[in-house]
């Protein structure tokens, strides 16, 4: 007897359906067909146990398993429950009938318990497009499926309540969430506040502004200034999540298998800080089966790089296209996938390798040579890429034994929010554009208008900082998103000389 079952296969961050066509003839062979990886023959044995030790019988002839389309790689142990359940239908110990209705994934355990997968979310999704009626997943997978409207989601823990479901003789509950309900909840709830910050009122503006225009930043500054906790603290000052961008956000932590079973959707902007040991495989994503990487996983949020001279060189030229199309493009042979990656890049560095260069109370033991030379570790294209060059000093002990509370995040959050306001009426006609930081050279030569005194002090800027011929557009986007804090259409001096003292470490005036 042949039978159709329908599971889906997970291409970037979009699925695909998967037809599973088990056939059931005289014979003794079992064959499993359609390019299954190792994982997926494997299941051979995990669907045997399952299915005997529920009291179901492995049907004793010839069965072939065609996974369609042929043509298209699968990967991984999810299709487990979908074959399973193929089989015995195929096998007539189960009905049927039902089976077109519905797209089912799940790994089984040799008991038939019904484990997790990845990529719930995409599966949903690609499941509701195809019309398919619901969807059967693991228990822990359901809460973020169900974020999907239009399309039911029944969760599963063991094979017999599959099996018992798709006979009629039992009824398995809908999994519904109220997305709203859920963002209005945790939506404004951060573990870290500016309002804990001592002194650094210069670095908090900083970061206001970057939040604020969606800026690169790197901050340069001796051990135990405060660079990694003020970092952390960036999430806190951005724009919440639209329903969007926490689907799309979602779905890619989907997919790395980097989602919550308790949690439906991503609330907050992902913080992402690897360590500088990773590899640019790891960075930027890939692998013999392609996965997303750190900057993928830090869509629509912040890539933190501690100690950025200690990453190996090629993991940051790696950096620099994503850094530019906000896509990160994986290519195979036989295929490429593709991986959002629109972050915003927030960097941190000692000034030299002993960390004490230009410290006020401090003696570096750098000699100028040496201090170049570890700032050469970063390359002049990846820091044409970041706007704000930013010098944080040591805090002094009369700032940190105050007990005045600093200016609390959501303060903070409602000037950003309202400059994003402002820019997204800016670019509602440029497509792929929504914060200043992503402007090209035309927009600028539009946006950002200069008066003659304006661009006197840019001139004198440019001649007397010793500033390079990349820093002009950086300094001409910085000021756009301070005179779009201060509500102001036109840049002024005052914006300008701001922005400005924001590329006064550029790298010609750096270690001399």
């Amino acid at each position: 007897m042949l039978v159709k079952v329908f599971g889906s296969a997970v291409d970037g961050i979009e699925a695909r359906t998967i037809t599973i066509e088990v056939n059931i003839s005289q014979g003794i062979n079992f064959y499993l067909v359609g390019l299954p990886d190792s994982a997926i023959k494997e299941s051979h044995q995990r669907i045997i146990s399952a299915i005997t030790t529920n009291g179901y019988k492995w049907p004793g002839k010839k069965i072939v398993i065609n996974m369609a389309p042929a043509d298209m790689r699968k990967e991984g142990s999810a299709y487990d429950l979908t074959i399973a359940t193929g089989i015995l239908a195929a096998s007539e110990q189960i009905n049927s009938e039902r089976l077109s209705d519905f797209i089912i994934m799940g790994e089984l355990s040799l008991d038939g318990e019904v484990k997790p997968v990845k990529g719930a979310l995409p599966i949903a999704v690609n499941a509701r497009e195809a019309g398919f009626k619901a969807i059967i997943l693991p228990h822990e997978n359901t809460y973020e499926a169900a974020v999907v409207e239009g399309i039911d989601v029944f969760g599963v823990g063991h094979i017999q309540e599959l099996i018992d479901f798709i006979n009629g003789n039992s009824e398995l509950s809908k999994v519904e969430i109220n997305i709203e309900e859920e963002f209005l909840k945790s939506a404004n709830n951060y573990e870290f506040d500016f309002a804990d910050v001592k002194g650094q009122e210069n670095v908090k503006r900083a970061l206001e502004v970057a939040a604020a225009g969606g800026h690169n930043i790197i901050m340069i500054g001796p051990p135990g200034s405060g660079k990694t906790m003020l970092a952390k603290r960036i999430p806190g000052i951005l724009p919440p999540l639209s329903i969007e961008e926490a689907i799309e956000t979602t779905k890619i932590h989907s997919v790395a298998g980097k989602t919550n079973s308790e949690v439906s959707l991503l609330i907050h902007r992902p913080f992402r800080n690897p360590h500088h040991t990773i590899s640019d495989v790891a960075l930027v994503g890939g692998g013999t089966f392609p996965q997303p990487g750190e900057i993928s996983l830090a869509h629509n949020g912040v890539l933190f790089l501690d100690e950025l001279p200690e990453f190996k060189r090629t993991v940051l030229e790696v950096l620099r296209q994503p850094l530019e199309d906000r896509i990160v493009t994986i290519s195979r042979a036989k295929f490429s996938v593709e991986y959002p990656a629109s972050f915003m890049l927030v960097a941190s560095m000692n000034p030299c390798p002993c960390g004490f260069y230009n410290h006020p109370t401090k003696q570096c033991m750098c000699t100028s040579a040496n201090v170049q030379k570890y700032l050469n570790r970063i390359s002049g294209p990846l820091l044409d890429r970041i706007d704000i060059h930013l010098e944080v000093t040591p805090v002094a002990f009369n700032e940190l034994s105050t007990i005045r509370k600093g200016e609390r995040s959501s303060e903070i959050r409602k000037r950003v929010i309202a400059a994003r306001q402002i820019q997204l009426e800016r670019f509602k006609n440029k497509k792929n554009v929504y914060c200043n930081a992503q402007m090209n050279s035309s927009m600028i030569k539009e946006f950002c208008d200069l008066d003659q005194t304006g661009l006197m002090l840019l001139k004198n800027a440019m001649e007397k900082l010793d500033l390079s011929a990349r820093a002009y557009d950086r300094i001409l986007k910085v000021a756009r998103t301070i005179a779009d804090l201060d509500n102001s259409e036109n840049i002024l001096a005052a914006h300008l000389a701001e922005a400005i003292h924001y590329r006064s470490l550029d790298r010609e005036s750096w270690g001399t």
